[in-house]
């Protein structure tokens, strides 16, 4: 089983994160943001990957560091579960509608970290700040070792938009970290 255990505990944030990327997207969120508890229970089921998180932050400030430091977590706990990374996809790609919305996601799983985010989400989606999805990703992207490119092509309800593009990255790694070979997918012989 492809899993991994992640603990983090700051003066910002304590948080517990368990992940096994061979599941079947039970989840159970508590990280104090409703509409954050949301998006990652929706990343859960459409990757296919069992998700548990518990995180206690400093709500009472805003929702950026609970936010960003479950990104964090969630990063390193894919990059540990994928381990050497023999055998994997690698790549993905998706474009998955939400209604009025539609995000087109690309994904490399190759140890070189980078984030291009091409979506201008900003206000509040009740009492969560919109900006704050680029900030999980980031968080996400650098600690995971991925490559990852998230373009909004049409947009809408900010709820629709964060909800589509939370959605085809989960597709996309569910896509990527398939097992379809024996060997590492690189010309290097490793990643």
């Amino acid at each position: 089983m492809r899993t991994a255990s992640i603990a983090r505990d700051t003066r910002e944030t304590k948080i517990t994160l368990e992940l096994n990327i061979d599941g079947s997207g039970e989840r159970k969120i508590d990280t104090g943001v409703g509409f954050f508890n949301h998006m990652l229970e929706l990343l859960a089921v459409h990757a296919g990957f069992d998700l548990s998180v518990t995180c206690k932050g400093d709500t009472e400030v805003d929702f950026h560091h609970s936010v960003e430091d479950v990104g964090i977590c969630l990063g390193q706990a894919l990059k540990e579960a994928l381990g050497d990374k023999k055998g994997i996809a690698r790549f993905a790609d998706r474009v998955v509608p939400m209604d009025e919305c539609c995000a087109q996601i690309a994904l490399d799983i190759s140890g070189r970290p980078f984030l291009n985010f091409r979506a201008k989400l900003s206000g509040k989606i009740g009492e969560f700040d919109a900006e704050l999805v680029e900030e999980f990703w980031r968080a996400f992207a650098f600690n995971a070792g991925v490559n990852l490119y998230i373009d909004l092509l049409s947009g809408g309800n900010m709820h629709h938009e964060a909800e589509c593009i939370f959605k085809g990255v989960a597709k996309c790694l569910q896509d990527a970290v398939k097992i379809v070979s024996d060997k590492v997918p690189s010309s290097k012989g490793v990643l």
